[in-house]
Protein backbone atom coordinates (compact mmCIF):
# COMPACT_ATOMS: atom_id res chain seq x y z
CA UNK A 1 0.00 0.00 0.00
CA UNK A 2 1.01 3.21 -0.57
CA UNK A 3 2.76 5.44 1.98
CA UNK A 4 0.42 8.50 1.01
CA UNK A 5 -2.84 6.09 1.80
CA UNK A 6 -1.08 5.85 5.37
CA UNK A 7 -2.95 7.84 7.96
CA UNK A 8 -1.35 9.15 11.10
CA UNK A 9 -3.73 8.98 14.08
CA UNK A 10 -4.20 11.31 16.16
CA UNK A 11 -5.99 9.41 19.11
CA UNK A 12 -7.92 11.07 21.87
CA UNK A 13 -5.56 10.32 24.83
CA UNK A 14 -3.98 12.83 27.14
CA UNK A 15 -0.88 13.12 28.57
CA UNK A 16 -3.07 12.65 32.01
CA UNK A 17 -4.41 9.16 30.79
CA UNK A 18 -3.29 6.02 31.38
CA UNK A 19 -5.27 4.23 29.01
CA UNK A 20 -8.19 4.17 26.81
CA UNK A 21 -10.37 1.32 25.99
CA UNK A 22 -12.99 1.27 23.22
CA UNK A 23 -14.96 -1.50 23.18
CA UNK A 24 -17.79 -1.49 20.16
CA UNK A 25 -19.85 -4.56 17.96
CA UNK A 26 -20.39 -3.88 14.39
CA UNK A 27 -20.56 -5.64 10.92
CA UNK A 28 -17.18 -4.02 9.20
CA UNK A 29 -13.89 -2.79 9.32
CA UNK A 30 -14.05 1.00 7.81
CA UNK A 31 -10.63 2.76 9.86
CA UNK A 32 -7.91 3.23 6.92
CA UNK A 33 -4.46 1.51 7.35
CA UNK A 34 -2.74 3.87 10.43
CA UNK A 35 -0.28 4.46 12.95
CA UNK A 36 -0.09 6.65 16.24
CA UNK A 37 2.35 7.06 19.25
CA UNK A 38 0.65 4.75 21.51
CA UNK A 39 0.86 1.00 22.05
CA UNK A 40 -2.03 -0.79 20.93
CA UNK A 41 -3.50 -4.01 22.21
CA UNK A 42 -6.42 -5.40 20.24
CA UNK A 43 -8.76 -8.04 20.82
CA UNK A 44 -11.02 -8.99 18.01
CA UNK A 45 -13.90 -11.71 18.22
CA UNK A 46 -16.48 -13.22 15.59
CA UNK A 47 -14.02 -11.99 12.42
CA UNK A 48 -13.38 -14.66 10.61
CA UNK A 49 -11.96 -13.68 7.34
CA UNK A 50 -11.26 -10.20 7.95
CA UNK A 51 -7.38 -8.85 6.13
CA UNK A 52 -5.03 -7.85 9.02
CA UNK A 53 -2.11 -5.50 8.33
CA UNK A 54 0.68 -4.99 10.85
CA UNK A 55 3.83 -4.04 9.04
CA UNK A 56 5.15 -5.56 5.97
CA UNK A 57 2.65 -8.76 7.15
CA UNK A 58 -0.47 -9.50 5.65
CA UNK A 59 -2.92 -12.55 6.85
CA UNK A 60 -6.40 -13.59 7.12
CA UNK A 61 -7.77 -14.04 10.56
CA UNK A 62 -9.91 -16.30 12.70
CA UNK A 63 -12.72 -16.01 14.63
CA UNK A 64 -10.79 -14.73 17.37
CA UNK A 65 -7.37 -12.93 17.99
CA UNK A 66 -5.01 -10.70 19.89
CA UNK A 67 -2.53 -8.08 18.82
CA UNK A 68 -0.02 -6.09 20.56
CA UNK A 69 1.22 -2.98 18.24
CA UNK A 70 3.94 -0.87 19.12
CA UNK A 71 4.13 2.39 18.82
CA UNK A 72 4.49 4.33 14.75
CA UNK A 73 3.84 0.60 13.66
CA UNK A 74 1.59 0.69 10.15
CA UNK A 75 -1.84 -1.54 11.18
CA UNK A 76 -5.02 -1.74 10.08
CA UNK A 77 -8.12 -4.79 9.86
CA UNK A 78 -10.24 -4.93 7.02
CA UNK A 79 -13.74 -6.46 6.29
CA UNK A 80 -11.90 -8.84 3.16
CA UNK A 81 -14.08 -12.38 3.16
CA UNK A 82 -15.54 -11.39 6.63
CA UNK A 83 -19.52 -12.35 6.85
CA UNK A 84 -20.01 -11.70 10.59
CA UNK A 85 -22.91 -9.74 11.38
CA UNK A 86 -21.34 -9.00 14.76
CA UNK A 87 -17.76 -8.56 15.38
CA UNK A 88 -16.81 -7.39 18.81
CA UNK A 89 -13.94 -5.40 18.55
CA UNK A 90 -11.86 -4.24 22.26
CA UNK A 91 -8.96 -1.72 21.74
CA UNK A 92 -6.88 -0.81 24.40
CA UNK A 93 -4.48 2.31 23.62
CA UNK A 94 -2.35 3.25 26.22
CA UNK A 95 1.00 5.71 25.76
CA UNK A 96 4.49 4.82 25.40
CA UNK A 97 6.16 6.64 28.55
CA UNK A 98 3.13 4.63 30.93
CA UNK A 99 5.93 2.25 32.21
CA UNK A 100 9.07 4.56 33.34
CA UNK A 101 11.98 2.92 31.70
CA UNK A 102 13.98 2.66 34.55
CA UNK A 103 10.93 0.32 36.50
CA UNK A 104 10.77 -1.90 33.93
CA UNK A 105 14.26 -2.64 33.55
CA UNK A 106 13.59 -4.17 37.15
CA UNK A 107 13.81 -8.00 37.07
CA UNK A 108 9.99 -8.52 37.72
CA UNK A 109 9.16 -6.49 34.66
CA UNK A 110 12.00 -7.81 32.25
CA UNK A 111 9.68 -9.98 30.18
CA UNK A 112 6.98 -6.69 30.01
CA UNK A 113 10.13 -4.63 28.52
CA UNK A 114 11.01 -7.65 26.07
CA UNK A 115 7.19 -7.61 24.79
CA UNK A 116 7.38 -3.88 24.29
CA UNK A 117 10.56 -4.09 22.41
CA UNK A 118 9.15 -6.88 20.59
CA UNK A 119 5.64 -4.97 19.72
CA UNK A 120 7.89 -2.77 17.65
CA UNK A 121 6.95 -5.34 14.87
CA UNK A 122 3.75 -6.32 15.88
CA UNK A 123 2.99 -9.64 18.69
CA UNK A 124 0.22 -12.18 17.71
CA UNK A 125 -0.82 -14.18 20.79
CA UNK A 126 -1.90 -17.36 20.62
CA UNK A 127 -5.75 -19.07 21.06
CA UNK A 128 -4.90 -20.48 24.03
CA UNK A 129 -3.89 -17.20 25.60
CA UNK A 130 -6.52 -15.38 24.41
CA UNK A 131 -8.94 -18.13 25.75
CA UNK A 132 -7.35 -17.04 29.47
CA UNK A 133 -7.23 -13.16 29.05
CA UNK A 134 -10.43 -12.14 26.63
CA UNK A 135 -12.67 -12.42 29.81
CA UNK A 136 -10.40 -9.69 31.64
CA UNK A 137 -9.82 -7.43 28.29
CA UNK A 138 -14.15 -7.91 27.89
CA UNK A 139 -14.46 -6.53 31.36
CA UNK A 140 -11.65 -4.52 32.07
CA UNK A 141 -13.85 -1.56 31.41
CA UNK A 142 -16.32 -2.51 34.25
CA UNK A 143 -13.14 -1.58 36.81
CA UNK A 144 -12.16 1.91 37.41
CA UNK A 145 -9.20 4.15 38.92
CA UNK A 146 -6.29 2.64 40.32
CA UNK A 147 -7.82 -0.58 40.68
CA UNK A 148 -8.01 -1.06 36.34
CA UNK A 149 -4.67 0.86 36.24
CA UNK A 150 -3.45 -2.79 38.40
CA UNK A 151 -5.56 -4.86 36.19
CA UNK A 152 -4.04 -3.50 33.29
CA UNK A 153 -0.51 -3.92 34.48
CA UNK A 154 -1.62 -7.72 35.33
CA UNK A 155 -2.69 -8.12 31.66
CA UNK A 156 0.01 -6.79 29.83
CA UNK A 157 2.50 -9.04 32.84
CA UNK A 158 0.68 -12.48 31.91
CA UNK A 159 0.77 -11.38 28.05
CA UNK A 160 4.50 -11.23 28.13
CA UNK A 161 5.20 -14.76 30.34
CA UNK A 162 2.41 -16.51 27.59
CA UNK A 163 3.76 -19.05 25.70
CA UNK A 164 3.37 -19.23 21.75
CA UNK A 165 3.81 -15.48 20.95
CA UNK A 166 4.33 -14.90 17.02
CA UNK A 167 6.16 -11.65 15.96
CA UNK A 168 4.15 -10.67 12.75
CA UNK A 169 6.43 -7.39 10.91
CA UNK A 170 9.87 -8.48 9.37
CA UNK A 171 10.28 -4.52 9.50
CA UNK A 172 10.25 -2.42 11.88
CA UNK A 173 8.47 0.66 11.25
CA UNK A 174 9.77 3.83 12.82
CA UNK A 175 7.67 7.18 11.66
CA UNK A 176 7.51 10.36 13.22
CA UNK A 177 8.92 9.02 16.53
CA UNK A 178 8.96 11.58 19.30
CA UNK A 179 12.21 11.84 21.30
CA UNK A 180 11.44 12.81 24.74
CA UNK A 181 14.78 12.06 26.43
CA UNK A 182 15.35 15.97 26.50
CA UNK A 183 13.97 17.58 29.63
CA UNK A 184 13.78 21.11 27.62
CA UNK A 185 11.33 19.12 24.79
CA UNK A 186 9.91 17.42 28.15
CA UNK A 187 8.92 20.97 29.16
CA UNK A 188 8.32 22.56 26.26
CA UNK A 189 5.44 19.93 25.61
CA UNK A 190 4.11 20.04 28.82
CA UNK A 191 3.51 23.44 28.64
CA UNK A 192 1.97 22.88 25.43
CA UNK A 193 -0.65 20.31 26.58
CA UNK A 194 -1.31 22.65 29.52
CA UNK A 195 -2.23 25.31 27.38
CA UNK A 196 -3.52 24.49 24.16
CA UNK A 197 -6.82 26.27 24.93
CA UNK A 198 -4.94 29.97 24.97
CA UNK A 199 -2.55 32.08 22.32
CA UNK A 200 1.04 29.84 22.27
CA UNK A 201 3.53 31.48 20.64
CA UNK A 202 6.85 30.83 19.72
CA UNK A 203 8.13 33.36 22.04
CA UNK A 204 7.11 32.20 25.11
CA UNK A 205 7.69 28.57 24.19
CA UNK A 206 11.92 28.99 23.34
CA UNK A 207 11.78 31.66 26.67
CA UNK A 208 10.38 29.12 28.70
CA UNK A 209 13.59 26.59 27.77
CA UNK A 210 15.88 29.51 27.84
CA UNK A 211 16.20 28.88 24.10
CA UNK A 212 16.32 31.40 21.11
CA UNK A 213 13.18 30.80 18.74
CA UNK A 214 15.33 30.01 15.53
CA UNK A 215 17.59 27.59 18.06
CA UNK A 216 14.58 25.72 19.28
CA UNK A 217 12.57 25.81 16.62
CA UNK A 218 15.31 23.84 14.88
CA UNK A 219 15.67 21.70 18.25
CA UNK A 220 12.46 20.70 18.09
CA UNK A 221 12.16 19.72 14.56
CA UNK A 222 15.27 17.65 15.02
CA UNK A 223 13.57 16.14 18.25
CA UNK A 224 10.08 15.47 17.15
CA UNK A 225 10.14 15.34 12.93
CA UNK A 226 7.59 19.03 13.32
CA UNK A 227 7.91 21.95 13.32
CA UNK A 228 6.11 24.19 16.66
CA UNK A 229 3.48 24.89 15.07
CA UNK A 230 2.76 21.38 13.63
CA UNK A 231 3.61 20.16 17.18
CA UNK A 232 1.22 23.03 19.04
CA UNK A 233 -1.34 21.53 16.27
CA UNK A 234 -0.86 18.05 16.81
CA UNK A 235 -1.49 18.56 20.65
CA UNK A 236 -4.68 20.72 20.23
CA UNK A 237 -6.21 18.19 17.31
CA UNK A 238 -5.69 15.37 20.24
CA UNK A 239 -7.40 17.22 22.84
CA UNK A 240 -10.28 18.12 19.52
CA UNK A 241 -10.34 14.18 19.35
CA UNK A 242 -11.32 13.48 22.67
CA UNK A 243 -13.74 16.19 22.97
CA UNK A 244 -15.40 15.01 19.46
CA UNK A 245 -15.35 11.39 21.32
CA UNK A 246 -16.27 12.39 24.61
CA UNK A 247 -18.45 15.29 25.01
CA UNK A 248 -21.84 16.15 22.68
CA UNK A 249 -20.40 20.07 22.37
CA UNK A 250 -20.88 21.58 18.40
CA UNK A 251 -17.69 21.18 16.62
CA UNK A 252 -17.44 24.98 16.36
CA UNK A 253 -17.31 25.36 20.22
CA UNK A 254 -14.80 22.11 20.35
CA UNK A 255 -13.10 24.00 17.77
CA UNK A 256 -12.69 27.36 19.55
CA UNK A 257 -11.94 25.44 23.02
CA UNK A 258 -8.79 24.21 22.24
CA UNK A 259 -7.27 27.17 20.63
CA UNK A 260 -8.11 27.30 16.66
CA UNK A 261 -8.80 30.85 15.84
CA UNK A 262 -11.85 30.10 13.20
CA UNK A 263 -13.46 27.00 12.43
CA UNK A 264 -12.61 27.04 8.80
CA UNK A 265 -8.97 26.44 9.84
CA UNK A 266 -9.95 23.90 11.90
CA UNK A 267 -12.24 22.07 9.64
CA UNK A 268 -8.76 22.07 7.45
CA UNK A 269 -5.91 20.86 9.50
CA UNK A 270 -8.24 18.28 10.81
CA UNK A 271 -9.05 16.92 7.37
CA UNK A 272 -6.08 16.88 6.37
CA UNK A 273 -4.08 14.70 9.57
CA UNK A 274 -7.01 12.75 9.75
CA UNK A 275 -8.34 12.14 5.99
CA UNK A 276 -11.58 12.81 7.26
CA UNK A 277 -14.05 15.88 8.58
CA UNK A 278 -14.70 16.12 12.54
CA UNK A 279 -18.65 15.47 11.82
CA UNK A 280 -17.25 12.27 9.82
CA UNK A 281 -14.88 11.42 12.87
CA UNK A 282 -17.36 11.52 15.57
CA UNK A 283 -20.06 9.46 13.32
CA UNK A 284 -17.29 6.90 12.56
CA UNK A 285 -16.59 5.79 16.09
CA UNK A 286 -19.73 5.46 17.48
CA UNK A 287 -18.90 2.84 20.48
CA UNK A 288 -17.91 2.95 24.43
CA UNK A 289 -14.89 4.45 25.57
CA UNK A 290 -13.32 4.65 28.58
CA UNK A 291 -11.09 6.48 29.79
CA UNK A 292 -8.59 5.91 33.02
Amino acid sequence: MAETNILREITPLTQSDCFMIFSRTKNKFDFPLHYHEEFELNLILNAKGAQRIVGDHIDVIDDAELVLVGPNLNHGWFTHECKSPEITEITLQFHKDLFDDKLLRKNQLRFMRGMFESAANGILFSQETIRQLAPRLLSLNQKSGFDSVLELMSILHDLSISRNMRLLSDTTFHKGVFNYSSRRIEKAFEYMNNNYDKQVNLTDVAKLVSMTEVSFSRFIKKCTGNTFIDSLNEIRLGHACRMLVNTTHAIAEISYKCGFNNISNFNRLFKKKKGCTPKSFRESLSGVRTFI
